[in-house]
């Protein structure tokens, strides 16, 4: 059956959507990870969720998933060149977000940005 989109952004938010995947990028962008180590640099994320996540981007060719043949398997993760050519779209939401916040901040909302650099988007 054909697949039919009425917005590209509807393909793009199909690959990227959701609150963990940018993250997820945004930590791969600095180098090839571990699903334990990114784990660690996101807390708030189920290890269901993160498998699940790693997993689709794996299947949509934005991460590769490279196994080691040892025991315990060492997996890791890393950006493939179509997960690269996402680097200028998640810059641009990164500034649009903390542009945001620091317009809720001026307006004396309770908010706060715990990391104001998104390296790991840069470095793609």
């Amino acid at each position: 059956m054909k697949k039919i989109y009425q917005l590209g952004v509807e393909a793009t938010l199909e690959v990227i959507g959701g609150k963990w995947k940018p993250i997820i990028l945004c930590h791969l962008g600095q180098g090839p990870l571990r699903s334990g180590e990114l784990k660690r640099r996101i807390p708030q994320v189920t290890q269901k969720m993160l498998t699940q996540q790693l997993r689709e981007l794996e299947h949509d060719g934005i991460i590769s998933r490279q196994v080691y043949p040892q025991v315990p398997p060492k997996v890791v993760y890393a950006i493939t060149d179509e997960g690269k050519s996402l680097r200028e779209l998640l810059i641009a939401m990164s500034n649009w977000g903390e542009q945001r916040i620091k317009r809720a901040q001026a307006n004396g909302q309770p908010i706060e940005l715990s990391h104001q650099e998104h390296d790991g988007f840069l470095a793609l």
